[in-house]
């Protein structure tokens, strides 16, 4: 033990734990360190401390004589004081990404970022490259942690890597055989500060990628499209959009996906809502054009696509009304794409734990489309204030889940609104552990009041 190298993780979350096994495996001793102490992380705690790998929960990391490496988890902020001072001492500071990447880096990866987007365009890649028959996992943001990939041993032909920015800014390395940009609007300034240092980390990526993807819809994206030469563009607007060479990009013509110059697959066959999913769909084709994958292997895994969870779900249908959760639209920008895309008059809950970000796009879409708002969390009030100085008073303050959902189904009926949508346009942070979290909870509650062969209205009201 007192020969082998010292490295401390920061962080008891998913990718935190995956990066103390991985670290473990390659023969380090490895501590983990945590600033909670729940029933959770104590039981995670004697689980790792089982194999071999010390958690010090209730801990604030600091760096310590002897430790050669410290590894952050993507919540954990990059210019932390103590991991600053580390880097000054000498320690080795990166991101459980970066680690995961010195296992894979022989493996091409696609690297999907951006504002909004990323998810659904990451789940799409893996689903073409799985039905080539290639082992490609979605990791990252979605699916495994990047560090479980490589611990897995699962031999991938491509790895599928979802990359935030929190994750570029701990990645001094990465360097993706294909790289994609999907949107670039205002998000994360908490913790980058400026739109300028967000702008920056995500660049960072797509220029470190061999094949770079952008999207010629983004005005950010298309008002820079000259920094980027060499770059390969996708546009759902049409060839005319396209500011780089036609034959080297992606577009939708008289319906259909076209890469590279020839037609792929018709756009419709993707069964999601909404002509953003267009510019999704057409950067995951050209991302597995440029792969080698065939156009059979693409056109069967867009028509069998599920969608993903908490992104314009639909989790219940009940007296005509369609219940959508849409739980991972955590910024303005993304609830205003949840709001242009579904049907009918709208009863929006909103709200949740507020980011900073121009709501202006929001506040229009919500005076053309919504019935009433129905406004949840700590920001709340915030909204109503926003809501005020437009002039729109359909909203109520109603506080949480529980109570927002069986009100929204009652004024879905008396006003004949066809859906209910759960944007928040906030994070999640203030009542749930994660989006997921608090998607699965509108699940849960819409899965327990509005059964498709329930006709009693009692049900809603509570009374059944």
């Amino acid at each position: 033990m007192a020969d082998m190298p010292n490295a401390v993780v920061i962080g008891l979350g998913r990718s935190g734990i995956a990066a103390a096994r991985l670290l473990k495996q390659q023969g380090w001793q490895v501590t983990v360190s945590d600033s909670g102490s729940s029933d959770a992380l104590q039981a995670l705690q004697s689980q790792l401390e089982s194999d071999g790998i010390a958690v010090k929960l209730n801990h604030r990391f600091e760096p310590e004589p002897g430790v050669q490496r410290a590894v952050v988890s993507p919540g954990v902020r990059w210019d932390l004081p103590a991991l600053v001072q580390a880097r000054a001492q000498g320690i080795e500071v990166l991101g459980e990404m970066e680690l995961a990447w010195e296992s894979l880096a022989q493996i091409p990866w696609v690297g999907i970022t951006g504002t909004n987007g990323k998810t659904t365009t990451t789940a799409l890649v893996a689903a073409m490259f799985a039905a080539a028959g290639l082992t490609a996992p979605p990791c990252g943001n979605i699916g495994y942690a990047a560090c479980e990939v490589a611990l897995a041993q699962l031999a991938p032909d491509w790895v599928i890597a979802e990359i935030s920015s929190y994750q570029i800014e701990s990645s001094l390395q990465l360097a993706p055989r294909i790289g994609i940009w999907t949107t670039l609007t205002p998000d994360h300034l908490a913790r980058h500060y400026t739109l300028e240092n967000y702008c920056a980390i995500k660049t960072r990526l797509l220029a470190r990628s061999h094949q770079a993807i952008l999207n010629a819809d983004d005005p950010y994206l298309r008002q820079h499209a000259g920094d980027w030469e060499g770059a390969y563009w996708t546009s759902a607007a049409g060839r005319m959009a396209l500011p780089g060479d036609v034959s080297r990009s992606a577009y939708v013509d008289e319906g259909w996906a076209i890469a590279l110059g020839e037609p792929i697959v018709a756009v419709n066959a993707l069964k999601m809502v909404g002509p953003h999913n267009h510019q999704n769909l057409l950067m995951a084709v050209l991302a597995a054009r440029l792969a080698g994958i065939d156009k059979a292997a693409i056109a069967q895994a867009v028509s069998t696509f599920p969608g993903v969870p908490h992104r314009l779900e639909t989790v219940a249908t009940w007296h005509g009304i369609t219940f959508i959760n849409d739980s991972k639209a955590t910024n303005y920008d993304a609830a205003a794409v949840g709001l242009a895309s579904v049907k009918g008059g709208v009863i929006l809950i909103a709200g949740g734990d507020p980011k900073k970000g121009d709501a202006a796009a929001w506040l229009q879409h919500i005076q053309e489309r919504a019935i009433a708002v129905l406004l949840i969390g700590k920001a709340a009030e915030t909204f109503a204030q926003l809501l005020q100085a437009i002039g729109y008073t359909q909203y109520e303050q109603v506080g949480d889940l529980e109570r927002a959902t069986p009100r929204a189904a009652d004024l879905a009926q008396a006003n004949g609104a066809q859906t209910v949508l759960l944007s928040p346009a906030c994070a999640s942070f203030d009542q749930y552990a994660s989006f997921e979290h608090r998607g699965d909870h509108f699940r849960q509650i819409c899965h327990t009041l509005f059964k498709p062969d329930d006709e009693s209205r009692d049900v809603v009201n509570g009374t059944a």
